[in-house]
């Protein structure tokens, strides 16, 4: 038998969460608020490296939401809290607005009754507008549209730069962040959990399951048979910048059962997107791009867009959803084992993400968890921008002034320089691998996808990576450490 790995944490935290996607690191950020000790452990390399990574990016009102479900609650609070975060720490945001479109008599019937709902989900201020108001705001939708429904509240927002940020602040609290820890098994003894992990064991008086895709496999690990997660894989066009000025507001479809369907969104990466597909599937690795799914997407597109299509495809990819066989989110507490489940966290949880931790640590609470709030907390840490909505480090004089190396350009599609790129390799939760560069500075991500950036970037890293060394140290990150 091989043995296990020993872990170089001895120590017994006293809450240990489980996934570092958005909804785990806001938990821990919560948390550490509080005088105890937290860990977060994900099983991949980075935070943010599974569902959070790769979604439509939509800071939500909650307008559509089910009334009265929990999700519905923590949506519309999510709004506020995360926009009020998003302004503190310079998560780039943009209010486009949105646009629910009817196609077809069925769907602009169902207009009155989502307007009506919005109104019960607490939301007043979406407006019923004929097909000639719908054109005059979005002049390039196809032939056919009946009428429409605005959300002027709806906004673009970088979920990267979100889920760093709120686990930046977490360690910055006192988080201890342990990656490459993918949880393997569960012992208990007494008031102590021990979490075997790929990279050892990891003990905590308190375990937070946010694993996400995995949240249901971890739930069985500690006896549950509660529900089982269907991976919802959901594929994207994202179309070149010369696009933007098509796309000023997100045009949504009507929504179903199976979800809100394809939509037409401006990313704050100054492209236009077009998706997500719906497709269940069994793997949950399964996020490569298919033939039917390309299909399903330019058929759509055709009607809903017919002129985005003529024009170029920057790149493509796939997301996979935790879809589950309940119709709200699934958070409960088993006592008596000192454990949280979170789980059944939809797309809403980039919006629901903070609104979420502070639910958790109520539940938790309830539970018998003590918490008393700190009175110490740092100053929540200052994000890169990588959005295109206000001034860029390559745009900015003073910074250059300052340090030439913000002026020297390495990416040139999407315009990162290399002290941008110095800065996420020395930040307090540092790029591991280039795909946590893009996330952290756009490289790699524009027209070219790397084919004339990609030896420069690799260069960078070896710059400031030459043995792998992660270890944190001063930059343009805000920190408190």
């Amino acid at each position: 038998m091989t043995p296990k790995p020993s872990s170089p944490h001895s120590e017994v935290f006293d809450i240990a969460v489980i996934g570092g996607g958005i909804v785990g690191a806001a938990i821990a950020r919560e948390l550490s608020g509080h005088k105890v000790s937290v860990a977060l452990l994900d099983a991949r390399d980075d935070v943010g490296d599974g569902t959070s990574k790769a979604n439509t990016a939509i800071l939500h009102t909650g307008f559509d939401a089910k009334p009265g479900t929990l999700e519905s609650r923590l949506v519309a609070r999510g709004y506020h809290l995360l926009s009020a975060y998003a302004k503190a720490t310079g998560i780039p945001v943009e209010p486009t607005g949105a646009v629910l479109v009817a196609w077809n008599d069925e769907e602009l019937a169902a207009l009155p009754e989502l307007k009506t709902k919005a109104e019960a989900n607490g939301y007043e201020h979406s407006q019923m507008i004929d097909a000639e108001a719908v054109y005059r705001l979005l002049p390039d939708l196809g032939e056919g549209v009946l009428g429409g429904l605005t959300v002027p509240d709806e906004s673009i927002i970088c979920t990267w730069t979100t889920n760093l940020a709120l686990a930046t602040d977490a360690k910055q609290r006192g988080t201890t962040v342990l990656l490459d820890h993918r949880v393997t098994g569960t012992d208990q003894d007494g008031e102590t959990t021990t979490l075997h992990t790929s990279a050892g064991d990891v003990r905590a008086r308190w375990v937070v399951n946010a694993a996400g895709l995995g949240a249901d496999h971890i739930d069985r690990l500690f006896g549950h048979d509660r529900f089982t997660v269907t991976p919802r894989r959901g594929e994207l066009f994202v179309f070149d910048k010369l696009t933007r000025p098509m796309v000023n507001k997100i045009v949504l479809p009507v929504p179903t059962s199976r979800g809100k369907g394809v939509l037409i969104s401006p990313t704050i990466y100054g492209n236009v997107m077009l998706g997500p597909t719906a497709e269940d599937l069994e793997d949950r690795t399964n996020t490569g791009t298919s033939e039917d799914g390309f299909d399903f997407l330019l058929t759509k597109g055709e009607r809903l867009m017919p002129r985005l299509l003529t024009e170029e495809v920057t790149a493509s990819y796939a997301g996979l959803r935790a879809a589950i066989d309940r119709s709200d989110y699934l958070i409960e507490a088993s006592p008596e084992q000192r454990y949280l489940l979170v789980g059944g966290i939809r797309s809403t949880g980039l919006t629901a993400g903070i609104a979420i931790a502070e639910h958790c640590r109520t539940v938790l609470e309830e539970a018998g968890l003590v918490l008393h709030a700190r009175a110490d907390l740092p100053d929540p840490p200052q994000m890169p921008n990588i959005g295109e909505a206000t001034q860029r480090p390559y745009q900015d004089a003073e910074l250059i002034a300052r340090d030439p190396a913000y002026g020297k350009i390495v990416c040139f599609c999407e315009r990162v320089t290399e002290g941008e790129i110095r800065d996420a390799f020395h930040a307090p939760l540092p790029a591991r691998s280039l795909e946590g560069l893009r996330r952290r500075t756009r490289a790699m991500n524009g027209r070219c996808q790397g084919f004339f950036c990609g030896a420069a970037v690799q260069a960078e890293r070896d710059k400031h990576q030459p043995d792998g060394d992660t270890a944190c140290c001063t930059s343009r990150y805000k920190d408190s450490e």
